[in-house]
């Protein structure tokens, strides 16, 4: 079985608002690419919500934000909110539309990140202070729009006529125990090994004591531990199908193990497509086949095809080049079906 600690779903289907729930199931807690309509999410979903990832405030991509606020009230969180520029403005918009004299002991906290190329602009809303806005700060642009102990994620902006962001995010390497070195050490199991493996990850030399025995740590890490990279999900929604965004597209999903793929029209219709600034169904494939995605997820059909949305799913998948629409079975992972599976070897 393929280890991941990912398990996305696609809240509202291929057809309904954008909002994409990634459960971190080794950590108690979820990740949400775009905030459509959630009455699909059950109340514990919505309370794992940590991070919300906006590609734009369209409001099919941005209507959720209430129905999040509302079930977020009353409970000390502190959610992060990653968007384009302007996305800082739209969320004191949402704050500001409610009274708020009756919070002052509340401990929720919305932290916005506002993305650009040149950097993030933070922005602290304090439910306790009525979610007037605090004192922004600027961080540096970087390689990751944001990193913890658990995950890493990258953004991209494509164009929709506005910026529209597209987000990969991976989960950090799994280090594996080999039972017999385990043995062969005489080492009994317990609380040492995620000691050993915090300080693998932080870096921390300090010998480890175990069992009235001291070990080096990159000694004992060497023969004890393996490691099993991280899987990653990366997320595009709304782009004009141009070779620019396409590109763009397939660089920040390089490898990944799924592609979340907005494919909005059929390729006959194009040119809508193009008024629009969407993808079609066979650009969202092209740009899973360049950027060597096992799992492509073409999602946002126009309503337009109403009882024809397999032709989408076939039309994707005959670019991307994988095995029939939507029956791409993903037995041994845990992970997201449907799905298409690149055929062409790539993992």
């Amino acid at each position: 079985m393929v280890k991941t600690s990912f398990l996305p779903k696609l809240v509202n289907g291929q057809t309904g608002d954008p909002a994409l729930f990634v459960d971190l199931l080794q950590e108690k807690r979820a990740l949400l690419f775009d905030c459509g309509n959630l009455a699909a999410l059950s109340p514990s979903e919505i309370l794992r919500i940590s991070d919300v990832f906006v590609s734009h405030a369209h409001i099919d991509h941005f209507i959720g934000f209430d129905h999040l606020l509302r079930l977020h009230l009353g409970r000390g969180k502190r959610v992060r909110v990653f968007g384009p520029p302007g996305i800082t403005t739209c969320v004191r918009g949402k704050l500001s539309g409610y009274t708020w004299n009756l919070v002052r002991h509340q401990r929720l906290i919305y932290e916005v990140h506002e993305w650009s190329p040149a950097g993030s602009r933070v922005t602290e809303f304090h439910c306790r202070r009525r979610f007037a806005p605090g004192p922004s700060r600027q961080l540096p642009p970087g390689e990751f729009l944001w990193q913890d102990e658990h995950i890493r994620v990258r953004a991209t902006a494509l164009d929709h006529r506005i910026p529209s962001l597209a987000f990969a995010v991976t989960e950090r390497d799994f280090l594996n125990v080999n039972p017999v070195r385990l043995e062969e050490l005489s080492l009994s199991p317990g609380p040492w090994l995620n000691e050993l493996k915090r300080r693998v990850r932080a870096g921390d030399t300090a010998p480890l004591r175990i069992e009235d025995r001291e070990f080096a740590v990159a000694d004992l890490s060497a023969r004890l531990l393996h490691t099993t990279p991280g899987r990653t999900i990366a997320y595009a929604a709304d782009a004009l199908g141009n070779e620019a965004n396409l590109a763009a597209i397939a660089e920040l999903a390089r490898g990944a193990d799924w592609l979340f793929c907005e494919g909005a029209f059929l390729e006959e219709d194009r040119e809508r497509a193009a008024e629009t600034y969407h993808l079609t169904a066979a650009q969202a494939g092209r740009a899973a086949r360049l950027a060597g995605v096992r799992r492509l997820v073409v999602f946002h059909f126009s309503p337009k095809y109403e009882g024809r949305f397999a032709l989408l799913e076939e039309e994707a998948a005959r670019e991307f080049g994988g095995r029939d629409a939507n029956r791409a079975d993903t037995a041994g992972d845990e992970g997201y079906s449907p799905a298409r599976e690149n055929s062409s070897g790539n993992s």
